[in-house]
């Protein structure tokens, strides 16, 4: 992961990524897993997203991974939460009522640290590593949550009009970082108004993911 671009990002506030409202589709499909309140769902490459409180007024309790410190900062500003903060092997564990977030690369997060989650919710972390990472990233989060079910959202593109983040992730390659370990729905697709950052026409997918018994 390229760490300095992300810290570079957040600390010069370039972050047109950061939605300034709950996104519609979690709130939509993320029922269709069937995960009751009091669950724990697991949002990784989380920044500061208005999702997670969202998801803490629903009811659910929240992990999270971050690589910048500075959005987790602003996150509990937001959540009018003062965190504990402690050392957890090499990332910051910040804690409050119903909510842990591990700051540091999410591939330094180990499946004790993370302790069990219930559900993943990613709209930001697979779109947002480039290929060579991807398949590194897809492996350690089935590791790290025992392949708990996923709500993925994602973009398709012509990679070759735009440069990501965030990147283009077809069908196929979903079936391929996924398909082994979980049976897989796409729920929706639909255009994105007015193209990708105003320039490249996409579409968005949800996918639901769950166990493949």
């Amino acid at each position: 992961m390229d760490t300095a671009f992300w810290h570079r990002r957040w600390e010069s506030n370039e972050i047109a990524f950061h939605a300034n409202d709950v996104n519609p589709l979690l709130v939509k499909y993320f029922q269709e897993l069937s995960i009751v309140s009091g669950r724990r769902v697991f949002v990784p490459l989380c920044g500061k997203t208005l999702d997670i409180p969202w998801l803490l007024a629903n009811g659910y309790r929240v992990a999270g991974a971050e690589l910048s410190p500075l959005a987790i900062e602003q996150l509990f500003e937001g959540l009018e939460m003062k965190p504990q903060v402690s050392r957890v092997g090499v990332v910051d564990h910040y804690r409050a009522d119903s909510i842990d977030i591990f700051v540091g690369d999410i591939l330094d997060v180990s499946p004790t640290v993370l302790g069990p989650v219930d559900a993943i919710y990613d709209r930001a972390a697979l779109v947002a590593l480039p290929k060579a990472l991807r398949d590194r990233y897809t492996a350690h989060l089935t590791e790290l949550t025992n392949a708990a079910p996923q709500l993925l959202i994602c973009y398709e593109y012509d990679q070759r009009v735009m440069e990501g983040p965030p990147f283009s992730i077809s069908h196929q390659e979903v079936h391929h970082h996924y398909g082994d370990r979980y049976e897989l729905t796409l729920r929706a697709t639909h255009d994105v108004p007015g193209g990708l950052k105003g320039t490249c026409a996409a579409q968005e997918h949800v996918w639901l993911l769950r166990h493949d018994d």
